[in-house]
């Protein structure tokens, strides 16, 4: 099946979850026999470094398109001008579109992936001429504003955000030939905004079930990864939480303990190093560490919690992180969500002899029941068949 793919960032390098998981998805897909076409924005200084990452991963049917998205405030004014809303009206690269139209006049495709709700924008011609279009929602992004809504500062015009936001999700799975959501919780919240859950299917994250772990230890008894994104603010807002609300009572109980928050603005002190996120996510993930993921706002699925236990690395999350993902406190990770709790939690992967390999195994085996790659790829296919016979609404 040739796919033309539409992205809002390049998925390689592969340097967060959005990335990731668009990464393994199409690597599968070609592995399956199939022909995507990825379509992604990048900005002008960043194109060689992504195009060089896409060739060691042995990809060559990449369109990179030199552009970025507006600032933010300017995104704001020119939405409130109209119905886009923001992060809408951010993502409608004029030079995206172009691009996308000039492929579908020089080749045929069977079906055009939009990968995130930002993506469909560039699709109207292939809308237009009749191309059945699949969305992959990573997330529910209204859910995303809703939770950001709670700061004291502009709530109210987030409030108004979510409103305008949660009803053109509703309107865009109505217009696509069908949805795919990463987890059950999201597929039943698009169905819920759009009301057509014949549309709207679950399929899991791909995620292969075992990768090798770091080469060199990280410093720390234990040594904590909090690893993440900073241009996603639940991971800042988390990353702030965790380290000063939470890590100094872990200190109390652990005071060789070492925190290594990668990828995160945050303040260095004791027992606190901050740095880069690694080029190569391997690094993050080493043996005899823990990955603490403190997300107090999530949707989606967290893919750093799939990558530790395919690298064997045991995880202690909030509630809200590990949701998407099903799994069980105590069998596949451990949750918290008091600082107290994440202390508890620490201890015991230190105390409790083969609780940490234990986790690592029932996660593995979570992976492979769940997130195995070509299975995924098979999943989905199935899906793009399902959008060719779709009647357009």
């Amino acid at each position: 099946m040739r796919i033309l793919w539409v992205a809002t960032k390049a998925p390689w390098p592969a340097v967060d979850g959005g990335r990731l998981v668009a990464a393994v998805t199409l690597e599968a897909l070609g592995a399956s026999g199939h022909e995507p076409t990825v379509v992604a924005p990048v900005r002008p200084r960043d194109r060689d470094l992504a195009a060089a990452a896409a060739r060691r991963e042995g990809w060559k049917r990449l369109v990179l398109v030199p552009t970025a998205p507006p600032p933010l405030a300017w995104a704001a004014l020119r939405s409130s001008l109209g119905r886009l809303p923001v992060t809408i009206r951010r993502h409608a690269l004029p030079e995206v579109r172009r691009v996308v139209v000039g492929l579908m006049e020089e080749g045929r495709f069977d079906v055009a992936h939009a990968e995130q709700l930002q993506a469909l924008g560039p699709l109207v011609e292939a809308e237009r001429r009749g191309l059945p279009i699949v969305l992959r929602a990573q997330n529910v992004e209204s859910e995303l504003w809703q939770g950001a809504s709670r700061a004291p500062l502009l709530g109210w015009l987030l409030r108004r955000e979510v409103k305008r936001l949660a009803a053109w999700e509703g309107e865009s799975v109505r217009r696509a030939a069908a949805t795919v959501a990463l987890t059950a919780r999201d597929a039943a919240r698009l169905a819920e905004l759009s009301g057509v859950p014949d549309r709207v299917h679950h399929v899991p994250a791909p995620f292969p079930s075992r990768l090798p772990s770091a080469t060199s230890p990280l410093p720390g008894s234990p040594a904590v990864v909090l690893l993440g994104s900073e241009g996603w603010r639940p991971n800042r807002d988390g990353a702030r939480w965790f380290v000063e609300r939470v890590w100094p009572r872990v200190r109390r109980d652990l005071p060789q303990a070492v925190l290594h928050v990668l990828g995160l603005p945050v303040q260095a002190g004791a027992g606190v190093c901050s740095r880069p996120a690694p080029a190569d996510s391997r690094e993050a993930f080493a043996d005899g560490a823990v990955l603490v993921v403190p997300l107090l706002v999530a949707s989606g699925v967290r893919m750093k919690i799939l990558e530790a236990w395919a690298r064997g690395v045991p995880v202690i999350a909030t509630p809200e992180a590990a949701l998407g993902l099903e799994a069980t406190g105590g069998r596949e990770l451990l949750l918290a969500r008091q600082p107290e709790e994440f202390a508890l939690a620490l201890r015991r992967l230190r105390e409790e002899r083969g609780l940490a390999a234990a986790l690592v195994a029932a996660g593995r085996d979570r992976l492979t029941t769940r997130h195995e790659p070509g299975a995924v790829a098979a999943r989905l296919v199935e899906v793009y068949s399902s959008a060719l016979s779709t009647p357009k609404r």
